[in-house]
């Protein structure tokens, strides 16, 4: 199965339309990728666990061998997340272009009408300004299953995600990323390790995000300005669900950070704000969950590469096509 490669959604109608029309799929029964394009688990049964892990993110393998070996590795266990010492990459300080002109706000939105993008969500993004980032650390991976796992069984959270049905740990996606989490959720997850590794953990700024996923260079995706298939787990990959971590490396940041675009949203640790010179945008979502809600970014496995872009800024809306997750980010 492939996305239709001609979608026309009418912006008007996308909160009232069915998941499955918003992700431009037909209501009927299409068949997925993991169907249609058998992964390699022929070979990949084969390796050894470290072999394994290397193969799952070796942009010279082919995606369906790099994703059998991610599916491997949740079952045997995936060396490359480690609960107590999550896997962090270091962000130096830097000068930062944030947002987006005022200039480009019509272009954009008109780019991804299509899609069914609303004009007041690209505004969001503007003005563009510049501002100085501090160096912290941001998890290469987000948060997955696994260590969410880990967390819940150690602090009776009663909040388990509604992503794992009935309750049941989804072992064959131990090394996916944990989605259907609140924001307060996603804060005691960070706390919770700080405490246990006497390090300060937390949720990225918003600004941290954007600049960990497109550099000084202010880029549109975290590989460049164009959008590339084989670069994220976006809505058109025809997967509808979320993949091992790490298994698009293509698609990392300049600075080697994975799953930036696509996958599942990643909460911040920032409420929603008004840009410099710009004032707070009243659109669907904030008429619908209030004007503080949290802010999220990098789209998802059942979203449009529009909202895997570097500057899109959203969160989350009462449909179950949001699919919430978060990354960490360390105080250095």
């Amino acid at each position: 199965m492939s996305i239709p490669t001609k979608v026309s959604i009418d912006p008007s109608q996308i909160n009232i339309i069915s998941a499955r029309k918003a992700m431009g799929l037909p209501e009927h029964y299409v068949s997925g990728v993991t169907e249609t394009e058998q992964l390699d688990f022929e070979y990949v049964r084969r390796l050894k666990v470290t072999e394994l892990a290397s193969m799952a993110e070796n942009p010279k393998v082919p995606f369906k061998t790099r994703y059998a070996a991610g599916t491997m590795l949740a079952l045997v266990g995936d060396p490359r997340i480690q609960v107590f010492e999550p896997s962090m990459i270091f962000i130096p300080g830097d000068r930062a272009k944030i947002g987006l002109s005022w200039a480009r706000v019509s272009e954009v939105a008109e780019m991804y009408r299509d899609l069914g993008v609303i004009p007041s969500w690209i505004e969001k993004e503007a003005p563009q300004f510049e501002t100085t980032v501090q160096s912290f650390k941001i998890a290469k991976y987000p948060v997955t299953n696994v260590e969410y796992l880990a967390f819940l069984k150690d602090t009776q959270h009663p909040h388990i995600p509604t992503s794992w049905q009935f309750g049941c740990f989804p072992m064959t996606r131990a090394n996916h990323p944990v989605y259907t989490v609140s924001p307060e959720s996603a804060d005691a997850y960070a706390q919770w390790l700080s405490n246990k590794t006497n390090r300060q953990f937390r949720l990225p700024s918003e600004i941290e995000w954007e600049y960990a996923a497109g550099g000084s260079a202010s880029l549109e995706f975290p590989w460049g300005e164009e959008y590339l298939d084989d670069r994220a787990n976006t809505v058109e990959s025809g997967i509808l669900s979320t993949t091992p971590v790490g298994i698009y490396p293509k698609g990392n940041s300049i600075f080697g950070v994975s799953d930036l675009a696509g996958n599942v949203e990643e909460y911040v640790c920032d409420n929603y704000w008004a840009y410099p010179g710009s004032k707070k945008i009243e659109d669907d979502l904030m008429q619908t969950v209030g004007s503080s809600y949290r802010i999220a970014r990098g789209g998802s496995f059942t979203r449009f590469r529009d909202l895997a872009r570097c500057k899109r800024r959203h969160g989350w809306f009462p449909k179950d096509i949001y699919i919430m997750g978060f990354r960490l980010a360390e105080t250095v």
